[in-house]
């Protein structure tokens, strides 16, 4: 079986990860995130070859991961755009998002076109790749994680040292406490693709994240300690 190829484009005034992957047999590419603007779009129609992008999976609905839909749809007309179920209401929000919910109308941006909704176990392709969607509600109503048997992209649910934050409009701690435990039941080799900053592991993760101590201590493993103060956490 061909290896997926996979690479990282960061973009934007939030340093959000983009991911486009590659199917090396049937040449299908799909993207993980658009990034708030044209970025994504404008490096994609400039690489050699053109990507043949069949579809756009979007994590959560955050401008900084979906504001730039609309941009790559307009190059790439014929790719589905999948969005997870719960997050329609923060996703029809995009024109007034910025504005309403963060203060920062620069950031208001087009909806795009959302061609099918993913639920908790669905499987979705990329030429000869299948990738199960996991549904991780805290950081947003309906942010979930795309993941094969060597990645798993995770959108803002999980980051090298740190996690999603909680404190935004629509967020809900208890919520990421739960897909947390859910994420971390998958096997521990899998790469994490984060929304932002490096790649890891989840295994990597387990062992020494400082938010995930509630986590070892339910396994049994070595804890840092319940007093930690919570260090910065990535949008």
């Amino acid at each position: 079986v061909s290896i997926m190829k996979v690479r990282c484009i960061t973009l934007g005034a939030f340093q959000v990860n983009a991911y486009l992957l590659e199917d090396p047999t049937t040449g299908a590419c799909a993207v993980v995130d658009t990034g708030e603007g044209p970025d994504l779009a404008n490096a994609l129609v400039k690489m050699e070859p053109r990507p043949d992008l069949r579809a756009i999976f979007l994590t959560h609905a955050h401008f900084d991961h979906a504001g730039g839909l609309a941009d790559v749809q307009q190059e790439f007309p014929g790719a589905v755009t999948y969005l997870p179920m719960l997050e329609r209401q923060l996703f029809d929000m995009l024109p007034n998002q910025g504005s309403l919910l963060f203060g920062m109308a620069e950031f208001d941006r087009p909806c795009g076109r959302i061609d099918q909704y993913v639920e908790d176990g669905d499987t979705v392709e990329v030429g000869e790749w299948r990738f199960r969607f996991l549904f991780t509600p805290g950081h947003t109503p309906g942010q979930g994680c795309f993941y094969d048997d060597k990645y798993v992209f995770v959108g803002d649910t999980l980051f090298a040292g740190s996690i999603g934050r909680t404190d935004f409009p629509l967020s809900d701690p208890e919520l990421m406490w739960q897909s947390l435990r859910r994420l971390m039941a998958l096997p521990g080799h899998l790469l994490v693709c984060s929304g932002h900053g490096p790649v890891t592991t989840l295994e990597e993760e387990l062992r020494g994240n400082p938010f995930l101590d509630y986590l070892r201590r339910e396994r049994g493993m070595p804890s840092f300690g319940s007093g930690m103060a919570p260090g910065p956490r990535w949008g």
